[in-house]
């Protein structure tokens, strides 16, 4: 059995919302043995996934999360930053431009290249698959990838720019996702 006093959240304040009848702002912390270390998932998945599912909320939204540096400081980061995307996509001096290509969900593979090339051409530096998209029935990984890199080649020749797109390439199993990573390159 767990000890519910040492390990549940606690409500420290509430807000009313100024103008709103019945919302306010919760201020709720949580111990962090609550969370495995250097685990964003699991963090995640206990304060988003937990209270987001919580049956008697009708309405809930998230404006912030803190997260003490004794938490944060094990992470390492991304293996590089922005200054590695402004290189390769060789802009600098304004902020980049990028979209997540929508509909997520039910395009065929041509269909996706033909948005990305659209999105590309229009202006955007960059589009990325949403976390959704990765090798459904109607529209596989392989040809998803041969798809973008056409539209991305074709927008680059139309507008002289290099454009890039962040291809999720995550799998049933290590293996595949090895696989589709390598294949990428």
């Amino acid at each position: 059995l767990t000890s519910l006093d040492r390990y549940k959240g606690r409500c420290y304040d509430i807000e009313p919302v100024a103008g709103e009848e019945n919302q306010y702002i919760v201020y709720v912390a949580y111990p962090i043995d609550l969370f495995e270390e250097g685990s964003v998932t699991n963090l995640f998945t206990s304060i988003v996934g937990n209270v987001f599912g919580f049956k008697a909320l009708r309405a809930l939204r998230l404006e912030d999360l803190r997260i003490p540096p004794a938490y944060s400081k094990p992470f390492q980061g991304p293996p590089h930053g922005i200054q590695v995307e402004r290189d390769k996509l060789n802009k600098y001096g304004r902020p980049l431009l990028g979209c997540t290509i929508k509909p997520k969900l039910g395009l065929s593979a041509k269909n996706y290249g033909r948005a990305v090339y659209e999105v590309l051409r229009g202006g955007l530096d960059f589009t990325k698959d949403d976390e959704n998209v990765t090798s459904q029935p109607f529209m596989r990984w392989r040809d998803r990838f041969l798809f973008c890199a056409e539209a991305i080649y074709k927008a680059q020749a139309e507008t002289g720019e290099i454009k890039g797109h962040y291809l999720n390439a995550t799998a049933g199993t290590c293996d595949e996702m090895l696989k589709r990573a390598e294949y990428a390159k």
